[in-house]
């Protein structure tokens, strides 16, 4: 997208009134973009932007948000049409290709995914290594950048076809990874997947199935799986994201650059939420109790705060969290756990925040992961693989900004600046002779 308007940006330096003309972009849809590219080359100066919150780090085509208006579209498509419409294969095509196959297009793409489920034997002994109480997530971590020393007819990221067959194996083998990971630290024997399952019930057969046993998937459970699996595919330049991107941007290979992706989701304020407010509902324990927590988080001197309420992006109710709010319903139904104190406490809790002045002041309102650790928690998943299933969906959207960025013809390698507050150079001294 080109820069074919300019805008001029006053300034103050050392008492100097200076201004520059930048480069004015414009995408298809949110704010327009300062292009500052040649800022330092042309003037001397650099932007400062901790965190990048105010920086467009790349120009995408894939995923939109509009936090304001509570806006979340794959390749223009809304997140809600495609929870209630699509299906998890589909909506991985959508991101990796652009447009939603046809028929024959999915038929061939799940049928490749399918196919390339199995991981490697020898990789079953790189698990013994691990202690059995190792957090999943850190088997996840060196499992997932292991792959690179199995798979070395996948590694040349300047080949498009090695390129597509990293992309098919990485989606299709990370429910294997993560079922084996739980099933590691439990003691019990790893499930092979099965070939004529869909992508969401091959991994809550890996997960849950007994070798003493038949194993039938539940459609309501399956259904619940793949539409967690679709809320979290993508999220646009988040912090896992922009460290694949900046993993990528170096040459490094597709499974060391998700495997960076996945140590940056593990952090507690990234992939972690969902399972902060499981532990808030519990500490909070009775309907009764809501309106002393609600006092607490209105206090700005008490350390506690509301989870899964308000988001980085979001400044409206999160698109995703009303359909996990449906999907509530249905497994908790399916389940018999129509009076789930959890559910009726988060319920509750949802009810008073949406209506309260302060919430509504701060647009505090519930995001997907004020819903998401509930059903997984009906579903039996423990809380030790919240993390790990979120990496196993957003692998769909992590390699889809991977292979945007490899055809972008303007990458280069990540090198964000700084602003340097220490020493001037100084003069080396002896032991001797310091003070």
């Amino acid at each position: 997208m080109g820069s074919e308007k300019s805008v001029p940006v006053t300034f103050t330096d050392a008492g100097e009134h200076k201004s520059i003309d930048l480069p004015l972009m414009e995408g298809v849809l949110g704010p327009k973009v300062l292009d500052v590219r040649k800022l330092y080359a042309d003037h001397g100066y650099f932007t400062y932007d901790p965190s990048f919150s105010s920086t467009a780090s790349c120009e995408s085509k894939i995923t939109f948000i509009d936090g304001d208006e509570g806006i979340l579209l794959h390749r223009g498509y809304p997140i809600q049409q495609l929870a209630a419409q699509s299906d998890f294969m589909e909506v991985a095509c959508l991101l990796l290709h652009g447009e939603l196959p046809t028929a024959r297009e999915k038929e061939d793409f799940v049928n490749s995914i399918t196919h390339h489920t199995m991981v490697h034997e020898q990789l079953i002994h790189f698990y013994r290594g691990f202690r059995r109480d190792a957090h999943p997530m850190a088997i996840m971590v060196g499992v997932v950048g292991a792959l690179s020393a199995f798979y070395h007819d996948s590694l040349d990221i300047n080949d498009p076809n090695q390129r597509e067959i990293a992309v098919h194996r990485m989606i299709a083998k990370m429910p294997t990874i993560a079922a084996m990971a739980y099933r590691y630290s439990i003691g019990m024997p790893f499930n092979y997947p099965q070939n004529h399952l869909s992508y969401a019930a091959n991994f809550l057969y890996m997960m849950f199935a007994m070798p003493t046993e038949p194993y039938r998937v539940s459609p309501v459970m399956e259904k619940a799986m793949d539409r967690i699996f679709i809320l979290h595919a993508d999220h646009e330049q988040n912090a896992s994201t922009s460290t694949v991107r900046l993993a990528s941007s170096s040459g490094a290979n597709p499974f060391a650059c998700v495997a960076a992706g996945i140590a940056c989701l593990w952090g507690p304020a990234h992939g972690g939420a969902n399972e902060a407010v499981l532990n808030m509902l519990k500490e909070i324990g009775s309907v009764e109790r809501i309106p002393e927590f609600i006092a607490r988080a209105k206090n700005k001197d008490d350390p506690f705060r509301l989870m899964g309420f308000g988001h980085r992006v979001y400044k409206n109710y999160d698109p995703r969290a009303s359909v996990l709010r449906e999907s509530c319903y249905e497994i908790l139904k399916e389940l018999g756990h129509g009076a789930e104190p959890l559910l009726d406490l988060a319920l509750e809790l949802e009810k008073i925040a949406l209506h309260d002045p302060y919430f509504i002041e701060k647009k505090l309102f519930p995001n997907v992961d004020f819903y998401s650790g509930i059903i997984l928690k009906a579903m039996g998943i423990p809380i030790s693989m919240f993390t790990v299933l979120f990496a196993v969906s957003r692998t769909v959207g992590w390699l889809s900004q991977w292979k945007e960025m490899i055809d972008d013809p303007h990458m280069r390698i990540g090198r964000p600046r700084q602003l340097y507050t220490g020493h001037a150079q100084r003069d080396y001294v002896p032991a001797s002779k310091r003070p």
